[in-house]
């Protein structure tokens, strides 16, 4: 069994790794083999030192994509050998300047045909492949860049446990859920208001009844986050987005965008013109969730809550 075929692309991470360390070792007989005293890790400071010129340690890692420690110990087990020196900047005595010393500079003039040599092998490769693996390591480098595998990965799972949230309709089951799910974020940053214990003590009479609705996020079943639109007097706004509520048990699902998109459609299938909402700053990501929805701020509005800093609105 080829444990590579097996797996695919799962072990793209280990598959690498072993292309990685057996062109390492490689390298390292490779240097043997020209009589060049050198390890495979030295050689991207070597390359930049004997191109360049003197630099520092910060300018070599920012330049060949390794960390400051990385490199500083390279520099130093390159000075141990006798390859390079350090001296001050004249200009700036701050700083250290890495050089490569005159037995540093005689393997620039010995290492030449080696360049040669390894440079066509890996030539003689390529033109045996289908495929360019060096400018496909460059599209992975650039992609990568744009966006992590792990930030990539986030996301599939995202999506996939987002599949399995369900948005409906409340009902008298789910009122303990709508007053627990609000209650938890209440309490934990701020404290429970009278306007608090009228919605959530009644939300038949003081919500439904007058016109609003509840929705229900539920994932595989059970409520994990609530939402409702409450029917405003304000000739401005239809209704106001409130008590938006995910439980932290079930936070990185989505969760919070699917029921504030449910809610919107819910308002917009009821002839709704425009939304109003309060919040506070300091529960910055639902502050960016607002936001990314559409929601833009307001000023001006009275406002029944202590905890409210900001006020927003989202035209329909």
């Amino acid at each position: 069994m080829n444990f590579f075929d097996t797996v695919g692309k799962l072990a793209i991470g280990s598959r690498l790794r072993l292309l990685s360390e057996k062109i390492t070792e490689d390298a390292a007989q490779i240097f043997k083999l020209y009589n060049i005293d050198m390890q495979p890790k030295w050689f991207p400071v070597f390359y930049v030192l004997s191109t360049e010129g003197a630099s520092t340690v910060t300018a070599i890692a920012r330049e060949i994509g390794h960390s400051h420690p990385s490199v500083s110990k390279i520099v130093t087990e390159m000075a141990k050998k006798g390859y390079v020196k350090e001296k001050n900047d004249k200009a700036d005595g701050r700083r250290n300047m890495v050089s490569l010393s005159p037995k540093g500079k005689e393997i620039v003039e010995k290492i030449q045909d080696q360049y040669k040599d390894v440079n066509n092998a890996v030539e003689d490769l390529s033109a045996n492949t289908r495929n360019d693996l060096w400018k496909a390591i460059g599209e992975w480098e650039f992609l990568l860049e744009q966006k992590s595998l792990l930030r990539r990965v986030q996301e599939q799972k995202k999506e996939r446990e987002s599949a399995r949230v369900q948005i409906v309709d409340y009902k008298p089951a789910y009122r303990e859920a709508f007053r627990a799910l609000n209650e938890e974020w209440i309490s934990t940053w701020f404290k429970m208001e009278e306007a608090d214990h009228k919605a959530l003590d009644d939300p038949r009479g003081y919500i439904l009844n007058k016109g609003g609705h509840i929705l229900v996020a539920l994932y595989e079943g059970e409520p994990v986050g609530v939402c409702a639109l409450i029917k405003m007097k304000d000739p401005a706004y239809d209704f106001e987005l409130a008590k938006m509520a995910v439980s932290p048990r079930a936070q990185g699902r989505n969760i919070g965008w699917l029921l504030g998109n449910a809610v919107i459609e819910k308002a917009r299938s009821l002839g709704a013109r425009k939304l109003y909402l309060e919040s506070n700053t300091v529960l910055k990501p639902a502050i960016n969730l607002y936001y990314k929805l559409g929601f833009q701020k307001v000023t001006g509005r009275a406002t029944p809550y202590e905890r409210c800093n900001i006020q927003m609105e989202l035209s329909i």
